[in-house]
């Protein structure tokens, strides 16, 4: 009797960069399996594509800079001679992207040796630090400095529930911390300076909005300012195109391959790749010979409404929580769905 084989892997291309020491989506479909058409169980295969390239943005680094070495955000409140909100004065940090940690932490790296240790540098250990999810949160507990940071949101999963976060925590939080009121005063703190939001120049509106009144589900909540400092640039890796179609040339013989998006970035030229995309009108269109083995994930909703109205491509899943898990069940319900027909 002949060997069983088992069938081929399914091939994931993951488009982003590999985290490191771990990738989480790495690690989860490593260990994963899929049924195929022929109610067979095959393992997954990711590879990993990087399509977005990072660079730092020197006026908005120098600016950060700045604002720390005068202490600009701070927990103590302006003098009546002193800045205001207008000059620079904040009360604390947000952060949703690594990349923005990451230009934070060359910040601080490079202002050390001027500062000294021993003046406490970057002086934010008394200022909230608002972090959206674990990672960004682990980033920013990796920045070297002598007083660690007190950060908040490690729970969220996005901006919005951040956003929200902050609107019930950040004024109590000053309502203690700068006038000694009770915890659980009601009366309003005197005082609540803005807060300055660490982006990259591409970001939603999501957390100003929220935090300047743009929600009105809610007008007893309080509004709080938020200035943006743009201090990293994105945009796609002029290698991105040819990776990726080297991937989909050395695969070209598996009959199912998923692609999983995890931003609008260079979704042109994964369609183009995949030849879906019409060069004269821009729009997405159907595979010339009516069959299909290349799928397509989003990791949310962003994703999958721009490449909708974008391209009038439609994503094969659309991940209900944006995490490894949730692409997985996505991927893994709409094979169970296929191999039923």
């Amino acid at each position: 009797m002949a060997p069983t084989t088992s069938p081929p892997p399914i091939p994931v291309f993951l488009l982003k960069s590999r985290s490191s020491p771990t990738d989480a989506y790495e690690d989860l479909f490593t260990a994963s399996t899929a049924t195929t058409d022929t109610n067979e169980l095959a393992r997954f295969e990711p590879t990993f594509v990087p399509v977005l390239e990072h660079r730092f943005d020197d006026e908005g680094i120098a600016r950060l800079a700045d604002l720390l070495k005068r202490r600009q955000i701070t927990n103590v409140p302006p003098q009546s001679d002193g800045a205001d909100t207008a000059s620079g004065h904040y009360g604390g940090l947000i952060f949703t992207s690594q990349r923005a940690v990451e230009a934070f932490s060359k910040v601080v790296s490079d202002g050390d040796g001027a500062s000294g240790h021993e003046n406490g540098w970057p002086h934010l250990q008394d200022v909230p630090i608002y972090s959206v999810g674990p990672a960004t949160t682990r980033a920013l507990g990796a920045v070297v400095q002598q007083l660690p940071l007190q950060v908040f949101g490690e729970h969220t999963g996005n901006g919005e529930d951040l956003a929200y976060y902050i609107r019930g925590h950040y004024a109590h939080w000053k309502r203690s911390q700068i006038h000694g009121m009770q915890e659980n005063s009601t009366a309003p703190p005197p005082y609540v300076p803005a807060l300055l939001f660490v982006v990259g120049e591409k970001r939603r509106d999501i957390i100003p909005r929220v935090l300047m009144g743009g929600d009105k589900s809610d007008s007893a909540a309080p509004r709080i300012q938020v200035d943006e400092i743009v201090v990293y640039g994105t945009g796609v890796m002029p290698t991105f195109a040819a990776d990726f179609q080297r991937v989909l040339d050395t695969t070209q013989d598996r009959s199912v391959r998923w692609v999983v998006v995890f931003s609008p970035t260079g979704c042109d030229s994964m369609l183009a790749a995949l030849g879906l995309l019409d060069s004269e009108t821009g729009r997405a269109r159907k595979p010339a010979d009516g069959t299909r083995s290349v799928f397509v994930a989003t990791i949310g909703p962003t994703t999958r409404s721009y490449l909708q109205g974008t391209f009038g491509f439609d994503a094969d899943v659309c991940a209900d929580e944006p995490s490894p898990q949730g692409i997985l069940y996505g991927i893994l319900q709409f094979m169970a769905a296929r191999a039923a027909k």
